[in-house]
C-alpha cells in the first residue's frame, strides 16, 4: 500500500511540473516567443553553421510551435492530474483495479515525454542544433531533466501493483 501512495505523489509532482511551465510560459510569453524565435532561426550557430532545415523566421509558424509546445505542456499537467485522482480514488481497490486506473497517468507522463524528448530533444536538439546557444544549450539540458522524471515516474507508475 505505501508504494501506491507514492505513485500517486509521483504523478502529482509531474501534474505540477508540467502545469507549472506551461504557467511560467505563459506569464512570461514575449521571453517564450523570443526564446522559440532564437533557436528556430539558427543565429548565432558557429560549430555547425550550415543546416538540414532552413531558419525560421515567420512569425506565425513561430507562434504555432511556440503554441503547440506550451499546450503540450498543459495538456501533460492534465492528464498527468487526473491520473492521480484515478490512482488515488483505486489507492484501496485490488491490484487489478488499481492497475486499470493508471491510464490517464501514463498519457500524462507519456505527454511529457513527447514535450521533451520529441519535440526539445529531436526537434529542438537535433533538428535545429539549439544545443549551440547558450540560450538553446540550457533550455534542452532542462528538457532532458524534465524528460527523464516524466520517463522515470511513467516506469515506475507502470510496474504491475500485487
Amino acid at each position: 500500500m505505501p508504494v501506491r501512495y507514492l505513485k500517486i505523489l509521483f504523478m502529482v509532482f509531474i501534474a505540477l511540473l508540467c502545469l507549472f511551465y506551461a504557467g511560467q510560459n505563459v506569464a512570461n510569453l514575449d521571453a517564450c516567443y523570443q526564446a522559440f524565435a532564437y533557436v528556430l532561426s539558427r543565429a548565432d550557430h558557429q560549430i555547425y553553421p550550415d543546416s538540414i532545415v532552413p531558419a525560421v523566421q515567420n512569425g506565425a509558424v513561430i507562434w504555432l510551435a511556440l503554441t503547440l509546445v506550451v499546450s503540450l505542456e498543459f495538456l501533460a499537467g492534465l492528464l498527468a492530474a487526473k491520473g492521480a485522482w484515478d490512482l488515488w480514488s483505486a489507492r484501496s481497490g485490488s491490484a487489478e483495479t488499481f492497475n486499470a486506473a493508471k491510464t490517464y497517468a501514463l498519457l500524462g507522463c507519456g505527454t511529457g515525454i513527447v514535450v521533451w524528448l520529441g519535440l526539445f530533444a529531436v526537434f529542438g536538439g537535433a533538428l535545429f542544433q539549439m544545443w549551440q546557444t547558450d540560450i538553446g544549450a540550457g533550455s534542452l539540458e532542462d528538457a532532458f531533466q524534465f524528460f527523464a522524471a516524466c520517463a522515470f515516474v511513467f516506469l515506475i507508475v507502470n510496474t504491475a501493483d500485487n
